[in-house]
């Protein structure tokens, strides 16, 4: 969250503001450019299940609230991890895109992935995990040429409950 004692004007350019770092720390300022689970999880909905819209971002699982949506996106693009544009097929409607920034978060969100289901208990199937871990390199490019191509098609499926409701057992 960002609050008023982490912003400092800058004097040398009148009306601009800059965020004050904690710390040099490199994952404490990954963890200040991400913010929190919902630009992770905005990022991973772009990333690998082809989501574009603010729309279809609402309508993810977890179901954000619209007016942490919005602000997350702003702060996402204001970070150079997303570029917003008008929808190539109506021009009223946003459309949200990765930059080259923002995929090179395709590592770490593998990593997320297979923690998560190797720790937790999640609904992702066990051998999908698990050939994403055999083939990590597979799937950067994979994440990377969908990227590069504007191929929206999901790259792994929503995980679902199975027929009996019950999440998958940890891997």
């Amino acid at each position: 969250m960002l609050y008023a004692s982490d912003i400092a004007t800058v004097s040398d350019v009148p009306g601009k503001v800059k965020l004050r770092r904690r710390s040099g720390c490199p994952v404490s300022l990954s963890l200040e450019v991400l913010g929190d689970r919902w630009s992770l999880l905005i990022i991973r909905d772009l990333m690998v299940r082809g989501f574009r819209t603010f729309k279809e971002f609402g309508e993810s699982d977890e179901g954000i609230a619209t007016n942490i949506l919005a602000d997350r996106l702003r702060r996402l693009e204001a970070n150079g991890i997303i570029t917003a544009h008008a929808d190539e097929t109506d021009r009223r409607r946003g459309s949200y895109r990765l930059t080259e920034k923002g995929i090179d978060l395709a590592p770490v969100l593998l990593d997320l992935l297979i923690w998560g289901a190797r720790h937790e208990e999640s609904m992702a199937p066990a051998a999908l995990i698990a050939q994403m871990e055999q083939n990590r390199e597979g799937v950067m490019a994979e994440a990377r040429r969908r990227w590069r191509e504007r191929d929206s098609t999901p790259l792994i499926p929503r995980f679902a409950n199975d027929a009996t409701g019950r999440k998958t057992r940890k891997l």
